[in-house]
């Protein structure tokens, strides 16, 4: 893992980034951009995925890990209409992410650009869902861990993917049918024993297990 701080002059905005690849050769390997949870504006919770960023690196992919919130941002909105009160943090995230993959790309050209993935834990798949809904082209999956806000779209391209926790519940609309889910090639996995707070580090072992190889298995799956 390497770390290193972005910096968008354009907006004025530091972007801490986690940097997870095996070996100093990344030609034609494939990016993936993994973004946090929600938890309270603290530094360093960009890190707090290793166990998922580790196992896709050793597998031949490169994971960048996204620092969204910042101390001096203000405070995720937990009550009224989410969807609606939540869009600017969201909106940021897209940004930082679309900033991150312009830097990314000019700092290792040698990486696959065709086939970029998203993956989003909670508010940060809500940041990645959205980002598929702006920038389909710039994506060829996204995979939500248990985002609960921003509906999945309902599309062929991004290849959409959802993981869902034990305990939570999301809100209206934000999950296909299951008509939408076969029409549009998505697939949601409902998880039996993980809870939505144990999508990260903390999860246990036989949990660590069972998360990394159903979003392994996204990751690889042929069109």
């Amino acid at each position: 893992m390497d770390t290193l701080t972005l910096f968008d002059a354009a907006r004025d905005r530091r972007i801490p980034v986690a940097l997870y690849h095996t070996g100093s050769d990344l030609t034609g390997l494939e990016l993936v951009i993994l973004s946090h949870g929600y938890n309270e504006n603290r530094p360093g919770t960009y890190l707090h995925y290793s166990f998922l960023a580790d196992h896709l690196a050793a597998n031949g992919y490169v994971v960048a890990s996204i620092q969204h919130e910042l101390p001096t941002d203000e405070p995720l909105p937990m009550k009224g209409d989410l969807l609606e009160l939540r869009r600017p943090d969201w909106e940021r995230g897209v940004a930082n992410i679309r900033f991150a993959m312009e830097e990314l790309e000019r700092l290792h050209p040698e990486l696959d650009r065709a086939h970029t993935a998203l993956i989003g834990h909670s508010n940060g798949g809500d940041i990645s869902m959205l980002f598929a809904r702006t920038y389909p082209a710039l994506i060829d999956k996204v995979i939500s861990l248990d985002n609960r806000r921003m509906p999945l779209p309902r599309v062929a391209e991004p290849r959409i993917y959802s993981l869902r926790a034990s305990d939570t519940v999301a809100d209206e609309g934000v999950l296909p049918s299951t008509d939408e889910a076969e029409r549009y090639g998505m697939r949601i996995v409902q998880l039996v024993g993980t809870k939505h707070a144990e999508m990260s580090d903390r999860a246990g072992e036989a949990q660590r297990a069972e998360m990394n190889r159903l979003v392994l298995g996204f990751l690889n799956e042929k069109r």
